[in-house]
């Protein structure tokens, strides 16, 4: 009988991990960087994430505007095709490089009630929160 409790809490775990990504529930949204894991955001401007209809995305990553594109294969996603323009603001260059890395190492998305969380793996690269448009 403990075997079976075992097995079931086990499957359980697994068939949670397996859980589908709705990429209807992003089209045009507006996301505002929270948190970058490691790093203290710059208070004096905000990073932001905007997923169109098409798979399209676009942002704000401190100083510099970016897009490119949402590919969904096999349950994991990725952005793809990520260009930005090339400002330099040194109040926010550090952000701004740690930014744009995590976003080119997504392989993955969680959401809840209003957040966003990006991942690479088990790994949360970036977190959002939803914004209005």
């Amino acid at each position: 009988m403990k075997n079976l409790f075992t097995l079931t809490i086990i499957i359980g775990l697994f068939s949670a991990c397996k859980e589908k990504i709705d990429i209807k529930k992003l089209e045009n949204t507006k996301w505002e960087l929270t948190e970058l894991p490691g790093l203290t955001l710059p208070s004096t401007t905000k990073a932001t994430l905007v997923f169109a209809d098409s798979l399209k995305i676009s942002g704000k990553s401190f100083c510099n505007s970016y897009g490119g594109k949402l590919e969904l294969k096999e349950q994991k996603i990725s952005l793809k095709d990520v260009i930005s323009t090339r400002m330099f603001c040194q109040e926010t260059d550090a952000a701004e490089r740690a930014y744009m890395q995590a976003i080119n190492q997504v392989t993955g998305a969680k959401t809840t009630e209003g957040e966003l969380r990006l991942l690479n793996g088990d790994k949360t690269l970036l977190i959002f929160k939803k914004v209005d448009k």
